[in-house]
C-alpha cells in the first residue's frame, strides 16, 4: 500500500480528469486502550465470526490508524456503524464518536449509526438517548438469523417475531434510518417485512452478504437484492466483499459489485469500506477500491460522484460543503 499504488488505480479506473471524493459510508473506530469495552474484540474470540480468524483487527483503530490505511484517496469524511460495543455502553458509544469528529474537523466520522436492541427492556429510552446526539443518523440493529441459508430463523429477535419489528416501527419517531445487516438467504424475508414500512429508509448492508457464490445461491441473492430494491425507501452499501475462512474472490468480487450496481443505480448506491474488518480478506484499502472501480466500470463522472459521496450524502442527511 502506498500514494503512488493509490494514484496508480486512480489514473486506470477514473475517467481522464475525474476528482474521486470519497465519503466513507461504513467503517468502525475502537479505542482498545480507553475506556470503553468491545466484549467480542477484547474478551471472548468468536469462532463462527463470518469472515473467519479476526485476531489481527483485534487493535486499536481509529482515524490516525484509519487516515494511514486510505493514504492516497480523498477522503472527505466518515459514517461509522455500530461496532458491538458493550451493549451497556450504547449512547456512550455517540460520545466516544463525537470526541473523534471534534478532534477532526467534523469529519472522521462526520455521522453515525448506532445501536439499540429491539427487544431490550429500556429501547425507547436509548432510542430517545441516540436522538439528543446530532452526531446520530440511524441505527442498526440484526435480527437473529439461520446459521445456514438451508435453514429457517424462528422465534425471538427474528425477521419473523411481531416484537421485534416493532422496534424497526419506532425509528420513525426519531427520524431514524435503518441499517439492515443479513445474509443472501433472508433478503427476500427482509423485504416482505419492510413492504409494511414505505416511509422508513433502509440502508442494506453490505451487497445484501452474498457468502456463497455458487449459481444457485446468486440467484438466491439476485431474486432478494431485486425484491429489496422494488422498495422506494431502499439504498445499498457496496461494502464487505470477502468470504469465510479470509478469503477474497477478485472475479466474483467484480461481478457482486456489477450485479449490485445494475440492480440499484448508482444514485441508490453508497460506497463504503468497512474498515478495519475488510482487511481480514482484502491485502488492504488499495485492493477494495481497485475491485469496486473495476466493477463500477462504465459509470459517468455524475456516477461515480453518486457512488462515492453523493447517495451516503443523501441518505445519512450530510453537510458535504462543510467539510
Amino acid at each position: 500500500m502506498s500514494i503512488e499504488n493509490a494514484r496508480r488505480i486512480q489514473d486506470a479506473r477514473l475517467p481522464e480528469g475525474h476528482d474521486l471524493r470519497i465519503i466513507d459510508a461504513h467503517h468502525h473506530f475502537w479505542d482498545l486502550d480507553g475506556d470503553g469495552h468491545w466484549p467480542w474484540i477484547q474478551d471472548e474470540y468468536n469462532e463462527q465470526f463470518f469472515l473467519g480468524d479476526y485476531n489481527a483487527m483485534r487493535r486499536t483503530f481509529l482515524p490516525r490508524e484509519y487516515l494511514a490505511e486510505t493514504a492516497g484517496w480523498t477522503i472527505l469524511g466518515t459514517v461509522h456503524c455500530e461496532a458491538e460495543r458493550s451493549r451497556s455502553e450504547q449512547v456512550a458509544e455517540d460520545d466516544f464518536l463525537q470526541g473523534l469528529s471534534d478532534a477532526t474537523g467534523g469529519r472522521f466520522p462526520i455521522a453515525a449509526v448506532a445501536h439499540v436492541g429491539f427487544l431490550q427492556p429500556d429501547r425507547d429510552e436509548v432510542l430517545a438517548g441516540h436522538a439528543q446526539r446530532s452526531i446520530v443518523r440511524g441505527i442498526r440493529s440484526k435480527p437473529v438469523i439461520a446459521a445456514r441459508a438451508d435453514e429457517t430463523a424462528t422465534g425471538p429477535g427474528t425477521l419473523h417475531d411481531p416484537a421485534w419489528v416493532e422496534g424497526i416501527a419506532a425509528l420513525a419517531a426519531h427520524g431514524f434510518s435503518w441499517d439492515l445487516r443479513v445474509p443472501y438467504y433472508h433478503l427476500a424475508e427482509a423485504a416482505d417485512v419492510l413492504a409494511d414500512f414505505p416511509e422508513l429508509t433502509v440502508v442494506i448492508n453490505h451487497c445484501g452478504l452474498p457468502l456463497d457464490r455458487d449459481a444457485d445461491a446468486l440467484r438466491v441473492w439476485r431474486d432478494g437484492m431485486e425484491r429489496l430494491a422494488a422498495l422506494p425507501g431502499t439504498a445499498v452499501k457496496v461494502s464487505e466483499l470477502g468470504l469465510y475462512r479470509n478469503r477474497w474472490d477478485r472475479p466474483s468480487n467484480e461481478e457482486v459489485v456489477r450485479d449490485t450496481l445494475a440492480i440499484f443505480g448508482a444514485d441508490r448506491a453508497l460506497f463504503a469500506s468497512n474498515m478495519p474488518v475488510a482487511t481480514l480478506t482484502a491485502p488492504d484499502f488499495d485492493e477494495v477500491m481497485d475491485t469496486i472501480l473495476t466493477g463500477a466500470a462504465g459509470l459517468d463522472a455524475a456516477g461515480l460522484d453518486a457512488l462515492f459521496h453523493g447517495t451516503a450524502a443523501r441518505v445519512y442527511r450530510l453537510d458535504v460543503p462543510a467539510v
